[in-house]
C-alpha cells in the first residue's frame, strides 16, 4: 500500500521538479555573458563588457551574437512554382542602435572630409592651371622678358631660358588643367 500512495507524490515531485528546471533554464540569457581575465590573472563575469583597458586576447567568453531573420527573394526557376521555392531566409545581427547612429555619423563626417579635402585639391589645381596659361601665354607673345638674379640685378631671358619656362607651364597645365 505504502507503493500506491508513493506513485502519485513521485509525479507530483517530478513534475514540480522539471517546472523548476525550465524556470532556472528561462533565465539563462541574464546570466553572465562576458568572461575576461584581468591584469591579475582574476577571471571575472558579467553581463556587461569588460573595461576598455582589457584586451581583446584576455576576453575569454563574447555573448552570442542574437540575429534576425531577414527575407530576400529566392530566384525564379523556370517551371516552379514560387510555393515550391520557399523564401530564402539571410540573417543579420542585430546592432545597437546607438552605435549604428555613431558609425554612421563617423562615416559622414570622414565623407565631408574627404570631399572638403578634394574641393580643396581642385580648386588648388584650377588655380595653378590658369597660372600656368597665363605664363604660357606670356612667354609666347615674343616680347623681351627680364628676370632678376640672385643679386637683384635685371637679366633679359634669352631663348633657351624661354623655352625652360614654357615647357615648365606646359607640364603644368597637363598635370592640372582637366
Amino acid at each position: 500500500m505504502p507503493s500506491a500512495l508513493l506513485q502519485p507524490f513521485d509525479r507530483r515531485l517530478a513534475t514540480i521538479t522539471l517546472a523548476a528546471l525550465l524556470l532556472t533554464t528561462a533565465g539563462a540569457p541574464a546570466w553572465a555573458q562576458y568572461t575576461w581575465r584581468d591584469s591579475r590573472g582574476q577571471v571575472h563575469a558579467s553581463d556587461l563588457p569588460p573595461p576598455r583597458d582589457i584586451p581583446d586576447k584576455d576576453v575569454l567568453r563574447r555573448p552570442s551574437a542574437t540575429a534576425r531573420p531577414v527575407a530576400a527573394a529566392a530566384p525564379a526557376a523556370s517551371g516552379a512554382s514560387g510555393a515550391a521555392l520557399g523564401a530564402v531566409v539571410a540573417t543579420r545581427p542585430l546592432l545597437d542602435p546607438e552605435l549604428e547612429a555613431r558609425r554612421k555619423r563617423a562615416e559622414q563626417e570622414t565623407k565631408a572630409k574627404a570631399k572638403a579635402e578634394e574641393d580643396k585639391l581642385a580648386a588648388q589645381r584650377a588655380d595653378n592651371c590658369q597660372r600656368a596659361r597665363q605664363q604660357l601665354a606670356l612667354m609666347d607673345n615674343g616680347q623681351r622678358l627680364v628676370q632678376f638674379n640672385a643679386r637683384g640685378e635685371r637679366v633679359v631671358m634669352d631663348d633657351s631660358a624661354r623655352a625652360n619656362e614654357q615647357a615648365q607651364a606646359r607640364g603644368v597645365m597637363a598635370s592640372d588643367c582637366r
